[in-house]
């Protein structure tokens, strides 16, 4: 099972860097607007570059038709498209499909069947001003490649 269609949206905020502390998320959804799909199953994932002020749809990956079979090679296409997003929002997972997410650091975000992206996406813009879960911490850790310690390293030790 491979990516039937990718494509890109090209913002110039996102290119030039100046999301800096955004996250890529990912939602399975048939509509680009609402979460609607169970994640092995899924017909599509729409990606977006969130920070605490702004969000704008990158992507939208689209896979061939799909059964909840057992199969688990049709898993790896989507880990594949997913591998630089810091989570994905799902109707509904298998446990095996969130098995090889933690694996690769994505997170796995079950919401109720039909939520509105944009509230999403608002929740989070919330959660990452006001102070973010320990997922979101560990994705823009991530993000930094460890930076932060080379910040503190520059400003030196004094007691």
């Amino acid at each position: 099972m491979a990516i039937d269609r990718h494509l890109r949206i090209l913002d110039c905020a996102i290119e030039e860097g100046r999301m800096p502390q955004g996250l890529k998320v990912a939602f399975a959804s048939t509509d680009m607007r609402h979460v609607d799909q169970h994640f092995g199953s899924a017909k599509a994932f729409v990606m977006y570059e969130v920070d605490p002020e702004n969000a704008a749809m990158t992507d939208v990956v689209a896979f061939g038709e799909l059964d909840q079979d057992g199969n688990e090679d049709k898993l790896d296409a989507k880990m594949q498209a997913l591998a630089d997003c810091a989570a994905v929002y799902v109707q509904a997972i298998g446990g095996s499909a969130v098995s090889k997410l933690t694996r690769i650091g994505v997170q796995p975000v079950k919401v109720q069947t039909g939520v509105a992206i944009s509230r999403l996406v608002a929740e989070l813009q919330t959660e990452l001003r006001m102070g973010p879960s320990a997922w979101i911490v560990r994705a823009l850790n991530a993000e930094r490649g460890g930076a932060c310690y080379d910040d503190m390293d520059a400003e030196g030790w004094h007691e």
